[in-house]
């Protein structure tokens, strides 16, 4: 069977027609003109280009294209002709489909032409706020300097991994307010981040907790209902922020990763753990609260905790990271997130002290008035 590749061209003059194909084109100019030469004067190309097209074409297609009668005009072939037929129709059906790929396209690369646009790269635990705020920042056309935002959703770590590796400007993570030292939130995060490397922007409280069936039938209020109660779970995959608190919470609570039914089995976002509470595959997930009001469920608060945007420092004063501040702290983005369920903006697009948010960093003041930090490395700033 043979498949079909679609192509698209970039140019100041690329013409009226929504999807082209040469070899339809060659086909259409050979049935006008009678002749290869004909149809290579029309289209603008030499005879040998359009010759060799054609052979090139007819030996991967398996197919004769064109046919000669001694002393008669170059003619289609059968299969040439229903090739031909074959494309005439694909476009007449497909045509309100292509012309809305066609201005999708467009619009997207309208963008990488226009030298006052921010594109930023965001890798992030997944975040409704986030998706309010990519939606919120594209609606804002008219302004001097349009911001899109690529958001790529992922685990904390890997979104602070790829941060350190060039693949992103933004990484998104969240961590309990005022984690402890010995936390398994900080010995997950410091390796990742260092003072003096990173800074942190501020974005939101939010509220997490268990995801249940309507009214709770189970009166589940904690970890350890779901632990006695055998109450089904449905976890978020490791490096995930969800996944790491989970882990704390357990070992505040005194329990064993044993003790939930369905530690083991995990789903990559809080709206399909949501989702797979409500299909009745599991009982109860940890997750935000807007997940489960977005699907009509029961929710039992366990905590708030805040969600940090990650950046290099060297990235801090770049324009698309100073539009993304700007944008945070407008009225109207505040306005907005305050709507969202389990979520309130805070200290949006601030850029916040380490030591405040992720207080395992200690800065002690030297004798001279200097600010020493524990940093990675440093034998003379130890922890």
């Amino acid at each position: 069977m043979h498949r079909v590749q679609l192509h698209y061209t970039l140019s100041r003059d690329a013409g009226d027609a929504l999807i082209r194909n040469p070899l339809p084109e060659m086909l259409q100019a050979v049935a006008e003109h009678g002749s290869i030469s004909g149809a290579a004067r029309a289209l603008g190309l030499s005879y040998r280009h359009v010759w060799g097209a054609l052979k090139r074409w007819e030996e991967q297609l398996g197919g004769e294209l064109i046919v000669w009668g001694k002393g008669q005009a170059a003619q289609l072939s059968a299969f040439g002709s229903k090739l031909l037929w074959a494309e005439r129709q694909a476009q007449a059906r497909l045509a309100p489909q292509i012309a809305a790929l066609h201005a999708d396209l467009e619009r997207a690369f309208a963008v990488a032409f226009d030298e006052h646009a921010h594109v930023l790269t965001l890798y992030a635990s997944h975040d409704d706020a986030l998706v309010a705020l990519r939606a919120h920042a594209a609606a804002q056309s008219d302004a001097d300097a349009p911001l899109h935002l690529d958001i790529r959703f992922t685990g904390s770590v890997d979104a602070i991994r790829a941060l350190n590796e060039g693949r992103c400007t933004l990484a998104g993570f969240h961590t309990v307010e005022q984690p402890a030292a010995p936390s398994l939130t900080a010995r997950t995060y410091k390796p990742l981040l260092q003072p003096g490397l990173h800074k942190i922007i501020g974005f939101a409280r939010r509220t997490q907790g268990l995801i249940v069936a309507p009214g709770n039938p189970l009166g589940l209020a904690s970890l350890a209902d779901v632990a006695r109660t055998g109450a089904r779970f449905v976890n978020r995959p490791l490096g995930s922020g969800t996944r790491v608190l989970l882990d704390d919470l357990l070992a505040q609570a005194g329990l064993d990763v044993q003790h939930i039914a369905g530690y083991t089995r995990d789903e990559p976002s809080h709206t399909a753990v949501a989702q797979a509470v409500a299909a009745g595959t599991a009982d109860v997930g940890m997750g935000i609260e807007l997940a489960a009001r977005a699907r009509g469920l029961g929710f039992v608060p366990l905590l708030q905790e805040r969600y940090h945007l990650a950046c290099l420092k060297a990235s801090l004063d770049q324009p698309a990271t100073q539009a993304l501040r700007t944008l945070l702290q407008t009225p109207a983005w505040h306005a907005q997130m305050a709507t969202l369920a389990g979520y309130t903006p805070l200290h949006c697009g601030e850029v916040l002290a380490m030591s405040r948010v992720l207080p395992w960093w200690r800065f002690a003041r030297k004798k001279d008035g200097a600010r020493a930090g524990n940093t990675p490395g440093s034998a003379r700033n130890k922890p």
